[in-house]
């Protein structure tokens, strides 16, 4: 049974300040849903004097199961992103709550919220690619980015490329934090990796793509390039999140694979000849970090944050079908695992400005 301590009970006589955090992406099979339950779950498993008010869609989510005991609250918050309700709402639940601040894990924090808050900006892709948004969600995407970052008592953003971009369209500043890898991303055992290949029938040497099917992410383009390689031997493996998915247009030797438990994604990166990505647009690129965590070799295209994640530590390419199809024909080879920060480090530094900001607070 999850115990939770009851909001109010300070400890070691320190004076504790409530700060709400949006978790209602946290059950979704999504980067920031894995951002939010990963940076959340830290965040309770510190000492900090801090009583936590987590807004959920559900308090039976599975996500939650997970978390240690801690001083917090669940508050059923069930507004659909994007939506009025969400805009007229919750703010009055915030405000109910008697929170001191809150904290948004992306960039939609209410219009009309009341409390001071600090937000994490993952990108600014709607300015780039719609992705077939419609005129309405563009307008309020731009209009609430603009609220938020205007409004924040503090920002983070999660590369140097995302702070960039925040500061030459809006002339705000952000703290740089970049995003965790689970200790779960290590190279596998040979036993763990033929299970993974007998338990999705991969039978042949495969290259591996872990994402969603959105306009920026360029898949097709890599379907392409797979396709000139023109190479029976090899297969190409898309681990694909997102109702885009089924847009997609395969050819021989592509599989599509979907909601993956992160043992078996793990075993997978380290069963790869390399993980190959054509994304046009990324403010961190997670799963590179995840492939070069597990010893697989990357190839990606030389563009935004991917570089800054990969460093030298990757084959970087125009997101080009001959260009992708040349760096396929020989594919980098496998290296060290590469070392990036924890969850736990992550979190820690997230918890400097929650602790910062709360300490101006009366």
């Amino acid at each position: 049974m999850r115990v939770v301590r009851p909001l109010n009970q300070a400890r070691g006589g320190l004076t504790h300040h409530r700060v709400g955090i949006d978790c209602r992406f946290a059950s979704t099979h999504s980067g920031l849903g894995r951002y939010t339950r990963e940076v959340v779950t830290h965040l309770l498993k510190r000492s900090d004097p801090i009583e936590y008010v987590l807004f959920v869609r559900d308090t039976s989510e599975e996500w939650l199961r997970r978390c240690p005991p801690a001083n917090y609250k669940l508050q059923t918050t069930n507004f659909p992103h994007y939506s009025l309700r969400e805009q007229l709402l919750f703010p009055l639940l915030i405000t109910r709550t008697g929170i001191d601040l809150f904290y948004s894990p992306h960039f939609n924090v209410p219009f009309f919220c009341r409390a001071p808050y600090i937000a994490t900006i993952h990108d600014l892709i709607l300015h780039r690619y719609p992705n077939q948004a419609s005129f309405q969600r563009r307008a309020a995407y731009r209009v609430l980015m603009a609220r938020s970052l205007k409004k924040a008592e503090r920002i983070i953003a999660v590369s140097a490329f995302t702070a960039s971009e925040v500061r030459r369209m809006y002339g705000k500043d952000a703290t740089v934090i970049s995003e965790g890898v689970d200790p779960v991303f290590h190279p596998r055992s040979n036993r763990e990796i033929e299970y993974v290949r007998q338990r999705y029938d991969i039978r042949k040497p495969f290259f591996l793509y872990v994402g969603n099917a959105k306009e920026h992410k360029n898949l097709q383009t890599l379907i392409e390039a797979f396709r000139l390689l023109h190479d029976a031997s090899r297969e190409l493996v898309l681990v694909v999140s997102g109702k885009e998915r089924a847009s997609l247009v395969t050819s021989c030797g592509v599989r599509v694979l979907h909601d993956l438990p992160d043992e078996n994604l793990a075993a997978l990166y380290s069963a790869a000849e390399c993980f190959v990505t054509a994304s046009l647009y990324e403010g961190f690129c997670l799963p590179v970090a995840e492939a070069l965590s597990c010893g697989c070799p990357v190839v990606a295209a030389h563009s935004t944050a991917i570089q800054e994640v990969a460093g030298k530590s990757a084959v970087l390419v125009e997101p080009t079908v001959q260009a992708l199809c040349s760096a396929l024909h020989a594919p980098p080879r496998r290296t060290s695992p590469v070392a990036f920060p924890s969850w736990d480090t992550i979190a820690s530094h997230i918890s400097d400005i929650l602790l910062a900001s709360t300490s101006r607070i009366p």
